[in-house]
């Protein structure tokens, strides 16, 4: 499983990088404080995965600790990319298999 889990987070990672979605700049502390799910009302839905979802994901998989299940990232994403014109695809079919593998093990 958590072979899979670390292949998806890796694929995510890329096509960030590939669509220009990921920032070389570090997170802003002031939009890290957030309490809203997914950060939207401080940051863009890609920038929560750079800062937030991805370290949380690695962390707890280098810590060979429980993996989150049942999560929905995929209903989010479609909603902030919708303006992508169909572009960010790839990116949508990775997060949809993100939340599959992660609902399955529950």
């Amino acid at each position: 499983m958590s072979k899979v889990v670390q292949r998806l987070l890796d694929e995510l990672t890329a096509e960030l990088k590939q669509q220009q979605l990921w920032s070389a700049l570090p997170a802003d502390p002031i939009a890290m404080q957030s309490s809203l799910p997914f950060c939207y009302d401080t940051m863009p839905l890609q920038q929560w995965l750079q800062y937030i979802f991805l370290p949380r994901m690695q962390a707890l998989l280098e810590a060979q600790l429980a993996l989150p299940s049942q999560i929905s990232v995929l209903p989010m994403a479609e909603q902030a990319f919708a303006t992508s014109g169909g572009r960010l695809g790839k990116l949508l079919n990775i997060i949809a298999s993100i939340d599959s593998v992660l609902s399955e093990q529950a």
